[in-house]
């Protein structure tokens, strides 16, 4: 199947997005940088986007979409419990990010942080991506306390919560201090031990 090159450029251009705007921030990014990047001339940008704020919107759509794939992956691995998948996952965000030397962190904290409270339509979007990846946490947290590894007095849904905000805050801290040992000790205190039965 020919993918037609609209979508090959949209696709291009959101993938550019996630880098530029992780790396300078929505007010930081302009669209001229981006249409450079991807080699799409300057007026072509509005046959893709309505505007910048709904081409944020899109990327933070983008920027999700592959990390929801993965988790699910761990979660939906037969040879694998709930709590190890959960463990596997988060272990191998925290290699990536070392890998990367701790930049970027995670865009949707952000995009939370810059334009979350400013953007109705791109609120909309980080509240979405958000929810997605939370219930995603929530169904394995489900399947870890049906394996009875997991604490059944607090609901799955509080506990996946809890995770998400906890490791976007330690996602941040690890970024002014440039180590791992903040979504470390998330994944430890939460996984290792306040949920664990």
């Amino acid at each position: 199947m020919v993918i037609p090159q609209k979508q090959i450029n949209k696709e291009n251009l959101l993938s550019q997005g996630v880098q530029l705007l992780m790396q300078q921030g929505y007010h930081g990014t302009g669209l001229k940088e981006i249409l450079d990047a991807v080699q799409i001339p300057k007026g072509s940008f509005y046959n893709y986007f309505a505007s910048k704020e709904s081409f944020a919107a899109e990327v933070v759509q983008h920027y999700i979409d592959p990390f929801i794939i993965e988790l699910d992956r761990y979660i939906q691995n037969p040879e694998l419990d709930g709590l190890t998948a959960l463990k596997n996952y988060f272990n191998e965000l925290i290699v990536e990010l070392e890998k990367a030397e701790f930049k970027g962190g995670c865009l949707l904290g952000n995009l939370m942080g810059e334009i979350g409270d400013t953007s109705d339509l791109c609120q909309q979007s980080l509240q979405l991506a958000v929810h997605q990846y939370r219930d995603l946490l929530a169904s394995g947290l489900k399947k870890a306390q049906m394996e009875g590894t997991i604490r059944m007095d607090k609901s799955a849904d509080d506990m996946a919560d809890l995770l998400a905000n906890t490791w976007q805050g330690a996602l941040l801290r690890m970024k002014i201090e440039q180590s791992a040992d903040s979504i470390k000790q998330c994944c430890h205190d939460l996984l290792d031990d306040y949920f664990r039965v």
